[in-house]
């Protein structure tokens, strides 16, 4: 394996090493005489053992392993996936129609009583998968073909709701005692998860009997690789077909006909915790904000591959600088409190290594925060490592790569999952019921002008208390081998792998 000389540290070469390594195993027994199989790189391991009741659930859905009743299309409008069609009963009851013929991979048949016991699953866990937090929901069998659906208050964005990789379909085997939910052998998809090797491999074999057609490659053969210069080797060495998320430091290194540029709906934002230690005062965040220069981090770390960031919702949402220019958003920014003197107070500033900017960002944003006169302590990690410690409000401040309209093809989840006083990812550990009801008030409004106008009013209140200092937003740079076709580029990091992916030369 050719590595140029300086390029790539030691732990990198080590992980591409290991990544070769995982790379080099057999056919699949099921996979028949179809092809080759994919060598995909992916950037962050399991953080919960692929349960799809988490954001591991965005595995399975890029892996096209796991299904949902729903599927977005390019403009965030619901489409048939496991349910052929559906229709609203009365103000919280809707009534979905199941496809008939689907086998799941351990054998045994799809019916309404396994879609039901699924949506059921995800509705009682504790904790809810996002994408129900404010959401009250039950599901019920009706007959051979149909699921009835009712929510605890109306829910307009229900069907975009249930394309949530997090509410896909397994089969009954994937319940096991103790709330665990196992995806292995158990999803719908033209891959069939076979093994997972902890956090570090996994195994996806095609499956010949998907309802939609068996798909043109063998299987997927993953690794998981943190190490950005590890994945952009892998990618020029010809060790991974398909590499997510090549670090901006890297492209210059790589042929420029295997990177693509993908405009995504993320925010890199400095979350502030509101309720305690230094941000607790808001003249003490609006010093932070006055202090910090984003175009800088964008023209430095992101070598200009970024956008400058106006608010948390960026220019994969073309509508939301429209909405910036209301009357309404201004007045509510324009009640921000002053910034405060700062010299000497002492903030811990957290973030993780697994996305390769995060640290740079954090350097950056330390200079620029004691240049106003903050002392600032760094704690940087792999994200398994310190995502609860972020949760848990034991940082002054910390930076997420933050996916704004992952969920539903909507920002409202995001909002309530961040921003709302019950919020399951609330590392600002923020609460202000204006705020609340403002999130109330646009998830009651079905999708059009009025919802939109409705989510810019709460991202300004939301602003306007500096909860969190929007920095920029990102563009995911995909790496694709020129061995490999029909590679999905989403947006909403949802789908990848797809029965359409195959290899163009055949094998090596």
């Amino acid at each position: 394996m050719r590595l140029e000389t300086g390029v790539m540290t030691l732990s990198a070469l080590l992980l591409t090493i290991s990544l070769t390594g995982c790379f080099a195993g057999g056919q699949a027994a099921d996979s028949g005489d179809g092809g080759d199989r994919i060598k995909l790189a992916m950037l962050q391991p399991p953080r919960s053992g692929l349960s799809p009741l988490s954001d591991d659930a965005f595995k399975l859905s890029r892996w096209k392993t796991a299904e949902t009743l729903v599927e977005l299309d390019e403009l965030g409008e619901a489409q048939p996936a496991l349910a052929t069609g559906w229709q609203q009963l009365d103000q919280t009851s809707w009534r979905f129609a199941i496809r008939d013929n689907v086998e799941f991979h351990d054998g045994t048949a799809m019916t309404p009583v396994e879609v039901a016991a699924s949506l059921t699953a995800a509705a009682q866990a504790s904790p809810k998968p996002r994408i129900l937090d404010g959401v009250e929901l039950t599901a019920r069998a009706e007959g051979v073909g149909s699921v009835i659906i009712t929510t605890a208050t109306p829910d307009p964005l229900l069907p975009q709701r249930l394309s949530s990789p997090q509410l896909a379909i397994l089969a009954a085997s994937a319940y096991k005692e103790g709330g665990v939910v196992s995806p292995v052998n158990a999803g719908t998809g033209p891959y069939r998860l076979v093994s997972v090797e902890g956090t570090s491999s996994a195994r996806l074999d095609r499956f010949d009997a998907y309802w939609g057609g068996p798909a043109e490659a063998g299987g997927v053969d993953v690794q998981f690789v943190p190490d950005g210069t590890a994945r952009a080797a892998a990618l020029r060495t010809g060790d991974a077909d398909v590499v997510e998320a090549i670090p901006v430091g890297q492209v210059a290194q790589i042929d420029p006909e295997l990177v693509h540029e993908v405009p995504m709906p993320r925010t890199n934002t400095l979350y502030l915790n509101t309720a305690e230690g230094a941000f607790a005062d808001p003249a003490v965040r609006a010093a932070a904000r006055a202090a910090i220069d984003a175009g800088t981090i964008v023209d430095r770390v992101y070598e200009g591959r970024a956008d400058k960031a106006a608010g948390l919702l960026g220019p994969a949402l073309p509508w939301a600088a429209e909405q910036r220019e209301s009357g309404e958003y201004a007045a509510a920014l324009a009640t921000r409190a002053a910034a405060a003197a700062v010299k000497g107070t002492t903030i811990r500033l957290g973030t993780f290594t697994d996305r390769a900017e995060l640290p740079e960002v954090a350097v950056q944003l330390e200079q620029q925060l004691e240049a106003a006169g903050f002392t600032v302590e760094q704690d940087v990690r792999e994200y398994q490592h310190i995502e609860a410690d972020a949760l848990a409000g034991k940082f002054d401040a910390f930076i997420l790569s933050r996916a704004t309209v992952l969920d539903s093809g909507d920002p409202v989840a995001y909002l309530y999952s961040d921003f709302s006083c019950a919020g399951s990812f609330n590392i600002s550990q923020f609460c202000d019921p204006r705020v609340d009801a403002a999130l109330a008030k646009a998830a009651a409004i079905p999708a059009g002008p009025e919802r939109r106008a409705a989510i810019a009013a709460a991202e300004s209140l939301i602003l306007a208390r500096d909860a969190a200092i929007p920095l920029l937003h990102e563009r995911v740079i995909q790496g694709e081998s020129a061995r490999v076709r029909g590679v999905e580029r989403d947006p909403r990091e949802r789908a990848l792998m797809t029965s359409r992916t195959g290899i163009t030369g055949g094998a090596r």
